[in-house]
């Protein structure tokens, strides 16, 4: 096992013991002192490489559809914003050609007629997007890939035990008590509406923001964060200029200190700029998924034509029974 996949186990299961000892904390702690540090960081990286889209100015507009979704008060709207950047941002970076953004399009004109018409879909997914499926499902995807083009069983044996953590989690959910009574308040402000988002989506009556949904957030935001920073020596997000690295170290310092000064502005501060990100993320991340189809095709067609093509090159026997030509004699 290499160094790297070593401490990127040990941080997982950091990150697991940590929720199950503290979530409400954890959560809280993990959104305003790891976020805007894994913002700021990943904003100049995607900067560096045109936020993968055929021009700056289009993330220039994402920026500004997230500043204004921040603001956004109903859950409808907010999850019609997000679920459109989304699409848009697939269109612009994971198709090749125009019947691929024209079908694109139509299946997503196509679910978002459906989830209109159920009356709090749009609602859902816009609660969702942010949270569990950027910070877990992405999360994931990302691990996938990243086992799959190194071909290291190390780093598929982390996707499981990812999934393991997760699993344990809501199969044998922590039991710990709220040490500090204002950050579980604060969690439940801020992130109560994921409970019953899920309710709502798998049909499971009375999903709240209870211990076994705050250890969950805590361990995936945690280490979704943590996740980004260990990967400085794979992808580099530390080859900027030294100014640039301490303007961020500054911002994300300056970030955190106002949600301290003021939790209700600094919130919102900090949902801007989280939005903002994740927002310059959707092209990456729509990549990513059109990479990680491509790698289940490719393997499952390796799979099948293989047998195939050893069916087709093994030799045919000769004189055996019911042949109509004899066997050479020697």
């Amino acid at each position: 096992m290499r160094s790297n996949d070593a401490i990127h186990l040990g941080l997982m299961l950091l990150a697991l013991a940590a929720a199950y000892l503290m979530p409400f904390e954890l959560l809280l702690l993990a959104y305003v002192v790891l976020g805007p540090a894994h913002y700021f960081t990943e904003i100049s990286w995607l900067h560096d490489r045109s936020y993968y889209l055929p021009h700056r100015g289009i993330a220039a507009a994402l920026a500004i559809i997230a500043v204004i979704a921040a603001l956004i008060d109903n859950a409808s709207w907010f999850g019609f914003a997000m679920w459109g950047a989304l699409i848009v941002c697939a269109m612009l970076a994971a198709t090749t050609s125009a019947i691929e953004s024209m079908l694109l399009f139509m299946t997503a004109i196509a679910l978002s007629a459906l989830m209109y018409s159920s009356g709090s879909s749009l609602a859902v997914i816009g609660i969702l997007i942010p949270t569990l499926i950027h910070v877990s499902l992405f999360t994931l995807i990302f691990m996938v890939l990243g086992a799959h083009r190194s071909g290291s069983r190390v780093q598929a044996a982390l996707v499981a035990v990812y999934l393991i953590a997760i699993a344990t989690i809501l199969l044998l959910p922590p039991t710990a008590e709220i040490r500090i009574a204002s950050f579980a308040r604060v969690g439940q402000d801020y992130f109560g509406n994921v409970g019953p988002a899920l309710s709502r989506l798998f049909g499971v009556p009375g999903l709240v923001l209870d211990t076994r949904l705050t250890s969950l957030l805590a361990f995936v935001y945690t280490y979704h964060y943590l996740n980004w920073f260990i990967k400085a020596d794979v992808i580099r997000w530390t080859a900027v200029p030294k100014a640039r690295l301490a303007a961020m170290a500054a911002a994300s310092a300056a970030s955190t200190a106002l949600y301290f000064y003021d939790y209700a502005f600094g919130f919102t501060f900090l949902l801007a700029l989280s939005l903002i990100h994740i927002l310059l993320e959707f092209p990456l991340d729509a990549l990513a998924l059109r990479q990680l189809g491509a790698a289940v095709q490719g393997a499952v067609r390796a799979r099948y034509a293989a047998p195939v093509a050893a069916t087709a090159t093994r030799p045919r026997p000769t004189g055996t029974r019911g042949s109509k030509r004899p066997p050479r004699s020697r």
